[in-house]
């Protein structure tokens, strides 16, 4: 295995002084959904100026809105197991803090905390362990999403159920996706193979190539979706943008596809990693905010994942810069639903239930929504891209979100959020298509009268 980050090119390009003709040529390209090069990325990256910046967020929302429309898909991570070998200087659940207690949860604890999160009205999780497990490897694994799986609130069940691991090789990602997961995600944390050497001393995540193609083994395993992502702070945001997308372009070119997500966490504190209080190289919230929609225009068909770890207010900025997905309610230790749990894998800075964080979208003109139709038809993969590179998922994901956001209002919102969802969704239903309107009524009509899970 070869490294493919082409390291001194990404360097030479960091050299780059953005040219203000140049940058709004590479927006009018963006905005016709174009997928942008390393050079027209690290164009953007170099602006500083503020009207120039501007232009980039008022494009990435144009973007997103053209693709996407006003939609948020909400989830929630399940640890099940702070159980890891490997020590990551910047993480809690790294093998040499002694001060953390190690947990892995039992299939009835699994079953518990599935539990707490449909009685909230969530419908997509994210499944995450540390990189060891308390038996037979992968097998424990499987049986926690089987467990996830066959978890019940009523008539509310996990549809659908993305997965945070360890790499795997090529036999046991098609385990993986025998088990009918949707998303495979992993980070590579840094794609600066100095400072991940640095980072990772000990354990199988010591081996920074084997990290670099675990994707590539998951496409080889037959996964159809997977997910990326980099923990900014720990080297040159700009440098790990531009590392992120040349592992995409080696995705593209290899498999024919790229990720289905990037998630874009930053660095944060967690107890024992005096690191993630001490970020090597810190973002900004101005900086964060360029990546996010740099990001967007530069891959526009993707999905672009927030989580938790930051505010409430930068995650209502983010709204508009391009993010498609975040999670809500959650928490990041296993058994942190049901019960106290144990040791955080970093501080979150976003602690609102997900009524709160739902309520908060519909106040700002976005739709919540919980879909999973793309995946139940197998709209995924090349699939998915075909319908998302052009923007036509758009026409898919409006009705599905507004079926699967009826659900929530109905079962489990508060009457405060009722009441702004309520308005919300008249506003919305008036931008479905004349030609579906009457099919999506009579859906509604359907989900009223007591039907679940209907999508099209």
């Amino acid at each position: 295995m070869e490294n493919f980050i082409p390291h001194a090119r990404i360097e030479r390009l960091l050299d780059r002084r953005a040219d203000s003709g140049r940058v709004r040529e590479i927006l009018q390209k963006s905005r016709r959904l174009e997928r942008l090069g390393l050079e027209e990325a690290a164009e953007l990256m170099a602006v500083e100026d503020p009207q120039l910046l501007q232009e980039i967020f008022e494009a990435a929302r144009d973007v997103k809105d053209s693709i996407y429309g006003s939609r948020l898909v909400l989830f929630a991570p399940l640890y099940i197991s702070n159980l890891c070998r490997n020590d990551c200087a910047y993480c809690a659940f790294r093998v040499s803090n002694r001060a953390v207690k190690r947990r892995a949860l039992t299939m009835d604890e699994i079953r518990a905390e599935t539990e707490y999160l449909l009685r909230t009205g969530q419908k997509r999780v994210l499944l995450v362990s540390g990189e060891a497990y308390p038996r037979n490897g992968l097998d424990y694994v499987l049986d926690a999403i089987a467990t996830v799986y066959s978890a019940r609130d009523g008539k509310n069940a996990i549809r659908r159920l993305n997965v945070n691991i360890a790499p795997l090789d090529v036999e046991d990602f098609r385990r993986l996706k025998e088990a009918q997961i949707g998303t495979y995600q992993i980070f590579q944390e840094t794609y600066h193979e100095p400072t991940y050497r640095e980072l990772h001393t000990m354990g199988p995540k010591a081996d920074y190539l084997y990290r670099l193609y675990a994707i590539d083994r998951a496409f080889a395993g037959g996964l159809d979706d997977v997910g990326v992502g980099i923990l900014f702070g720990l080297y040159d945001y700009r440098y790990e943008v531009l590392a992120l997308l040349s592992h995409i372009e080696h995705l593209e070119a290899v498999f024919g596809m790229g990720p289905h997500t990037i998630s874009v966490p930053r660095l944060e504190p967690a107890e024992g990693a005096p690191l993630a209080s001490r970020p090597p190289h810190p973002v900004s919230d101005a900086d964060f905010k360029k990546v996010i929609a740099v990001l967007r225009l530069a891959v526009p068909y993707t999905g672009i994942i927030l989580s938790t770890r930051e505010t409430p207010e930068m995650r209502r900025a983010a709204f508009d810069l391009g993010v498609s997905q975040i999670s809500a309610g959650s928490r990041t230790n296993p058994g942190g639903y049901s019960d106290e749990g144990a040791c955080e894998q970093f501080s979150l800075g976003d602690h609102r239930s997900l009524d709160e964080v739902v309520r908060d979208i519909c106040e700002h003109g976005y739709l919540p929504s919980f879909c999973t139709s793309c995946y139940r038809l197998g709209r995924v993969g090349l699939d998915f891209m075909e319908y998302a590179k052009p923007g036509d998922i758009r026409e898919k994901c409006l009705p599905n979100a507004l079926f699967t956001f009826e659900e929530y209002l109905i079962d489990y919102a508060s009457e405060e959020t009722r009441a702004v969802g309520r308005a919300l969704m008249e506003r919305k239903l008036a931008e479905v298509p004349e030609s579906i309107r009457l099919e999506v009524n009579r859906t509604l009509a359907r989900i009223r009268a007591g039907e679940r899970d209907l999508f099209m």
